[in-house]
């Protein structure tokens, strides 16, 4: 199925309301990623997966990256959900990027019911352009069409996911939900995150943070 997208889709630029949450959270703007500190009450680099009580339709059986979490509130990317896909050479052409002799579908992926017109992509931290946060080691997020460009020349990441819109809470709010049994979460593992198995990732995600079905 060739996707439609919700609106003209617009990346987000440094100044922008979400720079402030990922300037004032663990994602840093240069490429050293945030110290992991043991034992932290925070979550982001890890998932976080929907329990089986959630019963909102934007959070329902859910599995999100977290790019950031702090005191000052928490930002992720569904990473289970999907618009639809289409083909790459026509997704770029649409941004006046030459796709070159990149073929193939791109898949657009619901990162959150936050700014729906605004893209994102979430990718491998192996490519790290202007606009890249990275969240640690291996993870990083990027905002601008560079990631695109970088892909077509063969200097891309190894492993991306686009996304529109995103998740996000404000102080004290995430810790709130998971208080009472909302959420829970497991270790991020790369293979569970950029498959295209959307439809077992739940179980997988929530087998990994312990949860028996």
């Amino acid at each position: 199925m060739v996707c439609m997208m919700p609106g003209p889709v617009r990346f987000l630029l440094a100044g922008l309301s979400l720079f402030a949450v990922l300037a004032a959270s663990s994602v840093r703007a240069d490429a050293t990623p945030a110290p992991e500190v043991r034992n932290s009450p925070y979550l982001a680099g890890q998932l976080l997966v929907a329990s089986p009580r959630i019963g909102d339709p934007r959070f329902a059986r859910t599995v999100i990256y977290m790019v950031s979490h702090d005191k000052d509130g928490a930002l992720g990317l569904v990473v289970n959900k999907a618009y639809g896909s289409g083909p790459m050479e026509k997704f770029l052409k649409g941004f006046n990027i030459d796709p070159g002799q990149l073929k193939g579908d791109i898949r657009l992926h619901y990162g959150g019911p936050v700014e729906p017109g605004a893209g994102f992509v979430l990718h491998t931290a192996d490519y790290r352009g202007p606009s890249t946060r990275v969240v640690n080691a291996t993870m990083a997020l990027s905002t601008e069409m560079n990631v695109f460009k970088a892909i077509v020349d063969g200097h891309g990441p190894r492993h991306s996911l686009f996304a529109l819109g995103y998740s996000g809470w404000g102080p004290g709010q995430l810790e709130n939900e998971i208080a009472r049994g909302d959420w829970f979460s497991a270790p991020a593992d790369e293979n569970l995150i950029f498959d295209d198995d959307l439809k077992t990732k739940w179980e997988r995600a929530s087998e990994r943070a312990g949860l028996k079905l």
